[in-house]
């Protein structure tokens, strides 16, 4: 089994990140103090770090038809979880940057994602394979 990867990120507001990732994605939270809070992502421990003038990178690549924002980080999900999450968040009515799809239909690497952004800016994707063997596949 994988171990956890471990990420820190700016965030311009604390009480957002926490909102966003606490409530709206159900990452249950670790340690925090005034300038960071932990998160469990999946399984994984992401740190939201306060830094009030955190502005988003505007850097995109073309793939498979759409612009995908750089930098950007997530997970990939079982298919059952990457529907739920994308129920959820649907529901709530979240900008997506590149909505929940099916890319590279039929080819190698066929897999589901989904874009969006937190609150300070930080774009975040969402992927799913039907064939966990394909996510390296070339």
């Amino acid at each position: 089994m994988p171990r956890p990867f471990h990420l820190a990120f700016p965030v311009h507001d604390l009480a957002a990140a926490r909102a966003f990732y606490g409530e709206l994605l159900g990452c249950p939270e670790g340690r925090s103090c005034a300038q960071w809070i932990d998160f469990d992502l999946f399984g994984h421990q992401i740190v939201a770090h306060l830094d009030p003038a955190a502005k988003p990178v505007a850097v995109e690549n073309r793939v498979d038809g759409h612009d995908v924002p750089v930098p950007h980080f997530g997970v990939v999900l079982t298919m059952a979880d990457w529907h739920a999450l994308a129920a959820r968040l649907e529901a709530t009515g979240i900008a997506f940057g590149i909505a929940p799809h099916i890319r590279f239909q039929g080819q190698v690497g066929e897999q589901a994602t989904m874009f969006f952004r937190d609150p300070s800016g930080n774009a975040l994707e969402f992927k799913a394979f039907a064939d966990d063997a394909m996510v390296f596949a070339k």
